[in-house]
């Protein structure tokens, strides 16, 4: 049959199908592409784990051949809450290249996106992961009580609403975890964002609701109770600086451990250059240090 003669919905069936296809060949590569990585750092990859019913709801784990109660790193990859994936490369390649050969593991994580699921759903995913992730902590080698949590843009806010309130991770049976270190939110305050000048970004994220603007906040939902927060920001962001110091002086007067690490670096290179050589990298494994996050030798 010539393609000029299909009807209209098979030229669209068969523009998925190939789609579809294509999309497959696309994840193999991916696949291949990250399990050389991991070999090439003494590490395996475990891919597309399933912490839920969602195709979305995966994680990839990268693992140290010889890790034994290793510390785990958990990264959240950003996005506007609408995209991104958990192999891009400012997510996970300096990271891995800088942590897997000091014997951590290393979680990515996909979570569901607008419009399958607004931010507090997108939230309540990373808490499922969370506590797949420690569920199955030794069978990778893995210490189920030495997770860090990490989030970039998007995914830092996730991050930090769990670390805010930890009602949200032991609904679904997640454990205390170390600490968190949340890479350049400019959300910590949702309510005082959707009521001013803001980006449209954040409409389609938070709604014209103010109670869920509340909820949706990490400030808001802050208590007196919780893990040590790591607070990275870009200076040439005013906002995310500001929204930084302003949920660290919260916490403070909860008497929360709240640290704000402002650098001047663009909002991607906060993503993309941790794990690098330097004083950001060096800052971030002082921080792991303090909240007991070293990987044994």
């Amino acid at each position: 049959m010539k393609l000029g003669r299909l009807s209209s919905g098979a030229l669209l069936m068969l523009l998925w199908v190939v789609d579809v296809q294509a999309q497959g060949l696309r994840d193999a590569l991916s696949d291949r592409r990250s399990a050389r990585s991991a070999a090439q750092l003494g590490a395996e990859l475990l891919a597309d784990l399933p912490y839920g019913t969602h195709a979305r709801q995966r994680l990839d784990v990268y693992r140290p051949l010889q890790a034994k109660s290793a510390p785990i790193l958990l990264m959240v990859h950003g996005g506007a809450w609408s995209k991104g994936d958990k192999r891009m490369g400012r997510v996970v390649e300096n990271k891995l290249a800088r942590w897997l050969p000091q014997g951590y593991l290393f979680v990515s994580v996909n979570y569901r996106l607008i419009p399958d699921a607004m931010p507090i759903q997108q939230a309540e995913d990373i808490a499922q992961a969370l506590s797949y992730v420690q569920q199955h902590a030794r069978q990778w080698g893995g210490d189920p009580q030495r997770v860090v949590l990490l989030g970039h843009s998007a995914g830092a806010h996730l991050v930090s609403l769990l670390s805010a309130d930890d009602a949200i991770a032991k609904r679904y049976a997640a454990q205390p975890w170390l600490g968190t270190v949340a890479l350049d939110s400019a959300a910590f305050d949702v309510d005082s964002i959707m009521r001013g000048k803001h980006y449209r970004l954040y409409d389609q994220a938070f709604g014209a609701e103010p109670k869920y603007w509340r909820i949706a906040s990490p400030y808001w939902r802050l208590q007196p109770v919780g893990v040590p927060l790591l607070a990275v920001c870009s200076s040439r962001r005013e906002e995310a600086c500001r929204q930084a110091e302003g949920f660290a002086e919260r916490g403070h007067s909860m008497g929360r451990q709240v640290e704000v690490l402002p650098l001047a670096l663009s909002h991607g290179e906060i993503n993309g250059q941790l794990g690098e050589p330097g004083a950001y990298t060096d800052a971030v494994e002082s921080f792991f240090n303090r909240i007991g996050a070293t990987a044994k030798p």
